[in-house]
């Protein structure tokens, strides 16, 4: 039985248990679906046990120590995973302009944060990648624990994991990777390598990129670190369940025959765009980011173009450049709508 047949199962026990809504609503009606399957860890159910052996499966998916389903985010599984492999007092290398999770879980640790300058791209306004130059001057200079690296970053930059890694094992400390906006790299070979089988820890968000609900995510372990005991201590005692079955489709998805062929074919049409624009430039390492500039625009300009002349809205954007977002979920409408847009430039 999977999460996703348990949900779907019938109970002849009158329950008199959380949630009290007893797969019933007359709240909302938009969501009675799910009010259906929101079930609790009552013996009716028994939901831990097959929580438990659905993620091994998901462990031998991705060939790692462990995966933990989460449904607080990728923040979640940074904290753990700081939490996992620090103690109090000790040094946590990471970047200056770090997501606010990776302060957060140094401060959650009691641990120490020291931070480096990344180097920004003058002509795209983005940070570039992590150099690994930089982490190992740091690993030389101070007694450090664990490093934490963003790769890729929000705007698609990879930085070298594999290099880091081994700076890291030669100086005994813990490398963390934030691949939160790559959750689809272990599932095509037109993507950057992912950091799932290199580093210690890796947590991916499955709802930016890899078509997910807010905010389901995984936090992935390869060295003999429990981080159980870590999530325990933050996470909530009343998981929902709906939301966990749903990590679980979304992994058997991405690595199914249509899920590879779906990203093999989303990268290849975006490819086949970029050719085609020319009045755009385009920069970065994942081809799922369409990181743009339109010389003679800044990017807050190119984003309001785009916002109001064509109903079209961006991820994120700075002074120079402004950044698309796609992934699973992005069909040939809404690319053929970009195209006719970025066209006009």
């Amino acid at each position: 039985m999977s999460l996703v047949r348990l949900l779907e199962k019938k109970t002849n026990k009158t329950l008199f248990t959380t949630p009290s809504h007893g797969q019933k609503s007359g709240i909302y009606a938009p969501l009675d679906g799910m009010y259906k399957i929101d079930i609790s860890e009552n013996e009716a159910y028994n939901p831990q046990e097959e929580l438990i052996r659905s993620q091994l499966w998901a462990k031998s998916i991705y060939q790692t120590y462990s995966t933990t389903y989460l449904t607080n985010g990728s923040t979640s599984g940074v904290i753990a995973a700081v939490m996992s492999c620090t103690k109090v007092g000790d040094k946590v290398l990471i970047a200056k302009n770090a997501h606010p999770c990776h302060f957060n879980a140094v401060r959650l640790a009691g641990a120490r944060a020291l931070t480096y300058e990344p180097q920004i791209d003058p002509e795209w306004g983005v940070s570039l990648e992590t150099k690994p130059e930089v982490i190992e001057n740091y690993l030389k200079k101070y007694d450090i624990k664990t490093v934490i690296i963003t790769s890729p970053t929000y705007e698609g930059i990879i930085s070298d994991i594999e290099e880091i890694k081994a700076i890291c094992e030669r100086h005994e400390a813990y490398l963390i990777v934030d691949e939160a906006h790559g959750a689809l790299y272990p599932f095509s070979d037109k993507l950057p390598l992912s950091a799932v089988n290199i580093a210690d820890f890796t947590v991916q968000s499955l709802h930016k990129t890899a078509g997910g609900l807010n905010p389901t995510a995984l936090l992935h372990c390869n060295c003999e670190i429990d981080v159980k005991p870590a999530l325990d201590m933050f996470m909530t005692t009343s998981p929902s369940y709906p939301l966990l079955a749903s990590i679980e489709e979304n992994i058997a998805y991405l690595d199914s025959r249509d899920g590879r062929k779906e990203i093999d074919n989303l990268i290849n049409k975006l490819d086949n765009m970029r050719m085609k624009i020319h009045g755009c430039q385009f920069f970065g390492d994942d081809p799922t980011k369409l990181l743009i500039k339109v010389p003679g625009l800044s990017g807050y300009e190119l984003s309001r173009i785009l916002y109001e002349d064509f109903d079209i809205e961006d991820e994120i954007t700075n002074d120079k450049s402004t950044m698309l977002l796609c992934g699973i979920g992005t069909d040939n409408k809404k690319l053929s709508k970009l195209e006719h847009a970025l066209s006009k430039f």
